[in-house]
């Protein structure tokens, strides 16, 4: 197949001579074969032209649920990797949150097969641990060797310290990424929103911002004595930037995301009770978020990721202290994104990532392999329950007013849009 994209404003800020550049891309068997002006173009290409249109590299998310196998009727595979390429995302990193878990060989395949004729591509975590119950390491070389791309148990602390010791030094011999969810359930206690102002007017129980750094602060510990390369999902305090700059600077191979919601809601978003915004870590406050953006900006925090995590009505249109946590993510990232940070810093974000899982960083020079996200950055729209593509709803973002379309991806010769 060959595509042709016409007059696109190209950004990728590491290509100062194509970056913030008006030009047509030509994609013949899934191959960048030239980047011009008034190229010459077979009549039988595909054109492909949008208002506004702004190409970027694919976007990447290192943390994503879906439901299948277990919970199909949350999302299936097939059509949340669709999803995922609506929303501007060539890759996703895909959490270990089905049922049964995936903590085998076997697994690991199963999932990359169920992915394998998308057009976005899907890489799987396996769990650390056998079931995700912290007690024994799960079969994680065979894993490694299975596609998985790094071991975690999904929201799950490791609550034994010589178990992450030994992990992380494991680990270590096949050159693999183990996570660590930043929460110490002691100190959490029966706490469901962040602890603070807000929690104590609405009468729930609160989660110490303490509870999160202590286990952080663990963590790097542990690191420091063995080595090896650690990952922490979803930071959402102050504080843990900190101890992640003194760990860096420290030259630990520790790296850090943060949800999407993190960066654009503070706890102040729960006076209605609504449980939508009901998610782990909790949204924190303002000091928070702005500490949280430094963190981006200056590379102490790695990556954004949309923490998309589906599921059904019945689990959240119920008590707030007893619904489950989670919201989608993955259709109002670039949203998000650029509404706070701006179209720049947005792609900036979207684009970074894939090297700490050891995926390779796409090229948008000639002769590379196709792997483009197509936007528009200037409209502007309320999000309504309507333009939800997941199966589930559960959003926190219905009545935001978000800034950015995305018209979809080319990864190599195949196009969704």
């Amino acid at each position: 197949m060959t595509i042709h994209i016409k007059s696109a404003l190209l950004i990728d800020p590491k290509n100062k001579n194509l970056h913030l550049k008006k030009r047509d891309i030509l994609i013949r068997d899934g191959i960048i074969e030239k980047i011009g002006t008034r190229l010459e173009v077979p009549s039988r290409a595909k054109k492909i032209s949008f208002p506004n249109l702004h190409v970027s590299l694919g976007w990447f998310d290192s943390g994503v649920s879906f439901g299948e196998p277990g919970f199909e009727e949350r999302e299936t595979i097939a059509h949340g990797l669709e999803v995922a390429g609506k929303s501007g995302f060539t890759e996703i990193v895909l959490n270990p949150n089905t049922f049964p878990l995936p903590d085998s060989s076997g697994d690991i395949v199963f999932l990359k097969n169920a992915g394998e004729n998308a057009v976005s591509r899907l890489y799987p975590l396996g769990t650390l641990t056998v079931k995700s119950e912290g007690k024994d390491l799960a079969e994680l070389y065979d894993m490694k060797g299975a596609g998985a791309v790094g071991f975690y148990d999904y929201k799950a602390p490791v609550t034994n310290s010589n178990l992450l010791k030994i992990a992380l030094q494991y680990a270590q011999n096949f050159g693999s990424i183990v996570f660590s969810f930043p929460l110490d359930r002691q100190i959490a206690g029966k706490g469901v929103v962040n602890e603070g102002e807000v929690s104590t007017r609405l009468g729930l129980k609160g989660i110490p911002a303490m509870a999160e750094e202590i286990q952080i602060a663990r963590d790097l510990g542990i690191l420091e004595y063995t080595g090896g390369s650690l990952h922490i999902p979803t930071i959402s305090t102050a504080k843990s930037v900190a101890l992640v700059e003194v760990a860096k600077k420290k030259g630990l191979d520790v790296s850090c995301s943060v949800a999407l919601h993190n960066l654009w809601f503070d706890d102040e978003a729960l006076e209605g009770f609504d449980s939508n915004y009901k998610v782990l870590p909790p949204l924190r406050n303002s000091k928070d978020i702005k500490a949280l953006i430094k963190g981006l900006k200056t590379g102490v925090v790695d990556m954004v990721t949309t923490d998309h995590s589906p599921l059904d009505i019945e689990e959240k249109r119920i008590e707030f202290d007893h619904a489950a946590y989670g919201s989608l993510g993955l259709e109002h990232a670039f949203g998000v994104l650029n509404s706070a940070l701006g179209m720049e810093e947005a792609v900036r974000l979207l684009t970074n990532g894939r090297e700490r899982f050891g995926i390779p960083s796409p090229k948008l020079t000639e002769g590379s392999d196709a792997n483009l996200t197509l936007f528009n950055p200037d409209t502007e729209k309320i999000v309504e329950r309507n333009d939800l593509l997941s199966t589930s709803k559960n959003s926190m973002f219905l009545g935001e007013s978000l800034k950015g379309q995305v018209y979809g991806v080319i990864r190599q010769d195949r196009i969704l849009i």
